[in-house]
């Protein structure tokens, strides 16, 4: 039987992040939670009327974190070492696209706390992107980056190679290497 116990922030999310790549939206409940934290489902009900609120919540927390490590990309001055840094930062928080997928599939039922979460949640993307223009302008202005390839493009495709599957298990090092090196150069030699 579970306790009626204290469970920090840190310990909800982190059971709340492994239940949902483990089982997805559809998979994720109070249940689940509460058993994996060997808590009451009404501890986690004191805090959240719901599975979608804890996971817009959870969704913010994740989101901020991630600000906070994008905003050391300020320490680096030359765009490959700022490129470098942020292929880094994406392979490092590889989970992010799937609970992005996750997070799309919520449905917000007029509730208002959820409502403001995602709203919150689209300001930090915005946020997001604020940082990453820097990058863009940084790349145009020591041309690296060519004029005729839109911005959204261009982080696009950079936020999307973390989608490539690995199937032959490249070190991380290596993978995120020679990711730059198709992103900066292309795959076909120009001799």
């Amino acid at each position: 039987m579970a306790r009626e116990r204290k469970f920090s922030t840190e310990e909800l999310y982190l059971a709340t992040k492994q239940i949902l790549l483990q089982h997805g939206y559809e998979g994720f409940n109070f249940s689940v939670l509460a058993e994996q934290l060997d808590i009451t489902r009404g501890a986690i009900y004191k805090y959240f009327d719901n599975r979608e609120e804890l996971i817009t919540n959870f969704m913010l927390y994740e989101m901020k974190l991630f600000l906070l490590e994008l905003k050391e990309i300020e320490q680096y001055h030359a765009f490959d070492d700022k490129l470098t840094f942020l292929l880094e930062l994406i392979f490092k928080k590889s989970t992010v696209p799937q609970l992005i997928e996750i997070g799309q599939r919520i449905p917000i039922n007029g509730n208002m706390k959820v409502k403001e979460n995602i709203y919150q949640l689209e300001k930090l993307h915005l946020e997001m992107y604020k940082h990453l223009q820097g990058f863009i302008d940084l790349g145009r202005q020591e041309q690296k980056l060519k004029a005729s390839i839109p911005d959204s493009l261009i982080l696009g495709i950079i936020f999307q190679s973390i989608m490539i599957p690995n199937h032959f298990g490249i070190t991380q090092s290596e993978w995120v290497r020679s990711i730059k090196e198709v992103l900066c150069y292309g795959m076909l030699n120009h001799d």
